[in-house]
């Protein structure tokens, strides 16, 4: 029997968000399972917590996403250039168990590689991945029989992280558990999660902003060092995270954060590049010479055009981009009129990068999910902007599945791939055009529509402005104080509105 005090603390604490409830295209998808949540349903009382089924749902989708492969896994990876793009199966890891050494036992960075790639062309921590998968790999029988396990076990081991991510997610907003299947079902990411091993880097970054959530700033920093030990983007958050402790005032929190990622990333880093530096540099020295390539404007640019830019200037012109695009979030966070949430304005300065970059491959989609996930919870939108990924997951294979088959000329040509890059971009900047509404708009934001300022932001969770400017720094004399979220802000839901356990 519960005692009263307990009794009326329950009854004014916020219950999770039930997104067959507020969302339209949620509740007409729960036609499926039974139809919306009903008003006198019980819960919080079943072993079926928002984390579990969302993990569970995440592993389910990432087996059909292997489905989806076992075309190539039974010979189109090994017999016939062209069959792997025209199943649309192609993966990198099988193919660069040999091509980089690994059957061979060669150690990454140390030991240099035949061909034309002179070392592992991957940030270390990946290296490491990769190397772990090898020494569980069977080095024995025929190379193909050992480039299937190297598969398999890197597969394992993703899904591990895809597990991580959905988690993490889940968690990261708590009054909003059931965002996290926005991630579970995407499309786009069980189609691309084995295509290489990005997913470490985001399983690591979604990790660090569910710390970021609760208030943990040091291990925010440590894991963002760690993320951008496997590759680079994720160091891009700390360019928000420090407009917004800017505005806030937070600069000991930010300096944590920032201290805790450098330190992990020379941790990892210094050993490789003090006793294997040319190997060390393979990475940046391959991003820098890359020339213009699959899934960017640069390439509908130079394919139809008789003087092409060169490498040089697309890096150059590119970081500038990136460099306004920083501006611009800067400007928009210390203008808006309430404070943008931390994963806003994450999944703008990756989707900026993304956008302007000089090559987008298909996993490149698996860093926004997550990010995407908690900046615009919204289920049509959401979906708008998969449509437009899974276009391109398939615009891509087909295009290539064309350049290799020689005069027979099967698959997209080059005008209809450039029709699937525009609809990845736009799909893209449709989703940043909805995130800067919000912002711009805070009423319209699904996440502060229950009352909440940032879930996602930790120390930034209600805390006062110290720096604004232009009109954020002048509120309108008859402007009434925002008084929906005083009961979210202080903190975060207890045990009691979500079930903690796995």
């Amino acid at each position: 029997m519960p005692s009263a005090e307990s009794t009326q603390a329950s009854v004014h604490e916020p219950g999770p968000v039930l997104p067959t409830r507020e969302d339209k295209v949620a509740a007409a998808a729960s036609e499926l399972i039974g139809g919306p949540v009903g008003r006198r349903a019980l819960l919080g009382t079943s072993w079926w917590t928002p984390v579990r089924v969302v993990v569970l749902v995440t592993i389910g989708m990432f087996a059909l996403g292997l489905v989806q492969k076992a075309p190539c896994y039974q010979g189109s990876w090994f017999f016939g250039a062209s069959s792997q793009y025209t199943k649309a199966c192609y993966s990198d890891i099988p193919h660069l168990y040999q091509g980089r050494g690994f059957a061979d036992g060669l150690i990454p960075y140390f030991d240099k590689l035949s061909g034309d790639m002179p070392y592992l062309e991957y940030p270390v921590l990946t290296g490491v991945f990769m190397e772990v998968a090898s020494w569980l790999t069977p080095h024995s029988g025929s190379i193909q029989h050992q480039e299937q396990w190297y598969w398999m076990v890197n597969a394992g081991m993703l899904m591990v992280c895809a597990a991580v991510i959905a988690v993490c997610v889940t968690r990261t907003h708590a009054r909003r558990p059931w965002d996290g299947l926005l991630v579970a079902l995407a499309p786009a990411f069980a189609l691309t999660a084995t295509i290489n091993w990005d997913l470490l880097a985001v399983a690591l970054t979604a990790a660090a902003m569910l710390m970021w959530s609760r208030g943990r700033s040091l291990a925010f920093g440590v894991l963002i060092g760690l993320a951008t030990a496997a590759k680079l983007y994720p160091v891009l958050l700390l360019g928000p995270l420090l407009v917004l402790c800017w505005r806030a005032g937070r600069w000991r929190e930010f300096g944590r954060a920032l201290g805790g990622a450098v330190v992990a990333w020379l941790v990892v880093n210094l050993p490789v590049m003090a006793f294997a530096t040319d190997g060390w540099w393979q990475f940046y020295r391959f991003s820098h010479e890359r020339g213009i390539d699959f899934g960017s404007f640069w390439l509908i640019w130079a394919q139809n055009s008789s003087d092409p830019p060169s490498t040089d200037f697309v890096n150059t012109v590119a970081t500038l981009l990136v460099v306004l695009c920083c501006l611009g979030i800067a400007a928009l966070t210390f203008t808006a009129p309430r404070r943008p949430r931390f994963a806003q304005l994450a999944f703008l300065i990756v989707a900026a990068f993304v956008l302007t970059n000089k090559v987008y491959s298909p996993q490149y989609v698996l860093w926004l999910v997550p990010l995407a996930a908690l900046a615009r919870p919204k289920w049509r939108d959401f979906l708008i902007w998969q449509a437009c990924e899974t276009a391109y997951f398939l615009g891509i294979w087909m295009y290539l599945a064309y350049t290799t088959s020689g005069d027979a000329h099967k698959g997209l040509p080059t005008d209809g791939y450039h029709w699937v890059i525009a609809a990845h971009l736009a799909g893209t900047l449709y989703l940043c055009a909805v995130v800067v509404r919000d912002i711009l708009v805070p009423e319209r934001d699904v996440v502060r529509s229950a009352g909440a300022d940032d879930p996602s932001g930790g120390v930034l969770d209600g805390a006062e402005d110290v720096f604004v400017l232009g009109a954020a720094a002048r509120p309108p004399r008859d402007a009434v104080p925002f008084e929906g979220a005083a009961a979210g802000w202080a903190g975060r839901p207890d045990a009691a509105a979500e079930d903690r356990s796995l």
